[in-house]
């Protein structure tokens, strides 16, 4: 290498490659992406600018990455027959970042967002080409500027200079040499890069070519004299990218397969191509079942986010909202930058208008299922119901077109089945019923014993069952639907009409030496003792003041690690009952049944009394006593 000179980085680079290693990149096998990237980035703008030179580019020359490895010598070599570089395009490129600072690259990164590149190039290594040095303790770089005759050679070990100098290369183009650190030999490996290479940068246009398999004899053998030959290792094309009527049911089925290893087609396929300010091509998949791990919200994969057909990273995180995680797919985007800010997604401007139209596109489907394919929704229903609900809680934006979407069992139908719209339910609803009831419980089971249901039976008033954990605070978050407010049968009073009000008046006036002497010995447990008209065969039943969390949610919670508010049940008597009628506030055994309404209302909604042996002795001896 002659005219050789050494300069020392004008940054404290250690500082830099602590940012690259440590707080931009989490895998130290992105490196290959990187310098792919950058080799494709190189060769799209040698044929870019022999569009106005045609002798920039010969006509047979194939265009292409290539990768070798030495294992004696224990390097990795990236090689592309791209634009290339002079000497003080080397100086730019590679050296910016180390000469900027990290303020001015974090700056430069921020203005790249706003630079309008049609062409879809970067040619900026000073970016990801530092990712090297995670695996290398040494890099070359041979450089040949195309339509030039002078090659640049670049070398350094990451630690605070490098020597440039010129060199001999046959050809255009750059070839980065990476001489492995001991702990990174695994880089080596045909079989690891491979898996590298399908994984990021299956779908880069342009050939990725490995050494093959030297061909076998007859016995098996490697044949002599025969040199293994160059291999393209990925397809070169994305899916995504075709026209829609050029692909099969079969192909998108065959593609979905491998993003989500369900062997079942997908319910739905969203493929669908945005051109305009933002550029971006989507193809995003409904699934029929629920995969295993849908319950994990920290599993953030499932949508797979490309750059020009570079993979960035599976992310569905800042893709798609935690209540549609079931949801697979590819976004490739035409207008992200290329560099690091890919690893910082948040706050994006275009990945949230991305989100937000992939989200509205499938909530479009859902409709349309649930509108036109009704048994196809209510298997879906099914299968991912439950995260769904989420969606109301989390997201308000949305919130007025998931509630359509949602389903739940009611007193309506026989089943546990969640077949019930809110829709179907206040198209049922008699002219003076001014509400939406609902009743929460921990199984489907226990909602439909409920005592809190039996006036509303009485009455012919359909009430919703809901048993899932989620519904709790889905009801919170949903406070009305068309005008009709939800309400909750067992919490606040129930109201009443001047009839009934009279009747209770009467009720209460007779059976208030009872309620007072059970407000007195249940002091401890209840904030008040009353008469209901909710109550028909049950003798009593605990109910939630209108501001207090309810029982179900108070379980739950606890259930959960958290602390549960401490508030205190009303107990509601139905004077009707001939228990209630017979009970004497003077009788020697009035607290012995006091504590017996108590527990038979706490398990009568699901709940866990807090002695149950206790409980039994004592019915045992009202038993024998009467």
């Amino acid at each position: 290498m002659s005219n050789t000179k050494t300069h020392a980085f004008q940054t404290e680079i250690s500082q830099l490659l602590d940012l690259m290693i440590n707080s931009l990149y989490s895998q130290k096998e992105i490196f290959l992406r990187e310098l792919i990237s950058n080799s494709s980035d190189a060769i799209d703008k040698r044929r870019f600018e022999a569009l106005t030179d045609a002798s920039l580019l010969n006509d047979d020359e194939e265009l292409a990455v290539t990768i070798t490895t030495d294992k004696d010598a224990g390097t990795l070599t990236v090689s592309d027959n791209g634009i290339g570089m002079t000497h003080d395009e080397v100086i730019d490129n590679i050296g910016t970042i180390a000469r900027s600072g990290t303020k001015k690259f974090m700056e430069a990164l921020e203005a790249s967002k706003k630079e309008d590149d049609n062409v879809s190039l970067i040619g900026q290594f000073g970016v990801g080409f530092y990712s090297v040095f995670m695996v290398a303790d040494k890099v070359t770089l041979n450089t040949r500027k195309a339509g030039t005759n002078t090659a640049i050679q670049w070398e350094s070990d990451g630690k605070g200079e490098f020597t440039i100098g010129e060199t001999e290369k046959d050809s255009a183009g750059t070839s980065i040499t990476l001489h492995l650190r001991e702990d990174d030999k695994e880089f080596l490996e045909d079989f690891r890069l491979k898996h590298i290479i399908h994984t990021y940068s299956e779908h880069i246009s342009l050939p990725i070519k490995m050494l093959g398999s030297v061909p076998l004899d007859d016995e098996g053998n490697p044949q002599e004299g025969v040199e293994a030959e160059l291999e393209t290792v990925n397809t070169g094309t994305a899916l995504w990218a075709r026209a829609k009527n050029e692909i099969s049911d079969e192909e998108y089925q065959s593609f979905y397969q491998g993003l989500s290893y369900d062997m079942e087609p997908p319910l739905s396929t969203l493929h669908h191509k945005v051109e305009g300010n933002m550029e971006y091509t989507s193809l995003l998949f409904i699934p029929k079942k629920a995969p295993f791990d849908m319950w994990n919200r920290d599993n953030k994969k499932g949508i797979k986010l490309y750059v020009r057909r570079v993979f960035i990273m599976d992310d569905a995180e800042h893709l798609m909202p935690n209540y549609l995680r079931f949801v697979k797919g590819v976004i490739d985007s035409q207008d992200l930058p290329l560099n690091v800010s890919r690893e910082i997604l948040q706050g994006d401007r275009d990945i949230q208008k991305i989100k937000a139209s992939s989200v509205k596109r499938v909530l479009d489907e859902l409709k349309r299922l649930a509108s036109k394919e009704a048994d196809s929704y209510q298997s879906f229903w099914t299968e991912f119901g439950q995260v769904i609900k989420e969606g109301v809680v989390e997201d308000m934006a949305n919130k007025d077109k998931i509630t359509p979407l949602l389903r739940f069992a009611s007193t309506n139908n026989d089943s546990d089945e969640q077949t019930v719209s809110l829709e179907d339910y206040t198209a049922r609803m008699s002219d003076d019923q001014d509400a939406i009831y609902y009743i929460t419980a921990d199984s489907y089971k226990a909602a439909k014993g409920s005592p809190h249901l039996e006036m509303f039976t009485k009455k012919g008033i359909e009430v919703l069952l809901l048993s899932d954990p989620v519904d709790e605070w889905l009801v919170n978050s949903l406070p009305e639907f068309n005008e009709k407010p939800l309400k909750s049968v067992s919490k606040g009073d129930l109201e009443l009409s001047d009839d009934e009000k009279k009747e209770q008046e009467e009720q209460k006036e007779a059976l208030s030496p009872v309620t007072e002497k059970l407000q007195e010995v249940l002091a401890d447990v209840v904030k008040e003792v009353r008469l209901t008209s909710r109550l028909t065969e049950s003798p009593a039943c605990l109910v939630a003041d209108e501001n207090d969390p309810g029982a179900n949610l108070e379980r739950i919670m606890k259930a959960m690690g958290q602390d549960a508010p401490s508030t205190k049940p009303i107990l509601e008597l139905n004077p009707e009952h001939a228990l209630i009628k017979q009970l004497n506030a003077d009788s020697d055994t009035f607290e012995d049944w006091a504590q017996v309404l108590f527990d038979q209302a706490a398990l009568s909604e699901g709940a866990q009394i807090k002695d149950p042996a206790n409980y039994v002795k004592l019915v045992n001896k009202l038993l024998v006593t009467n």
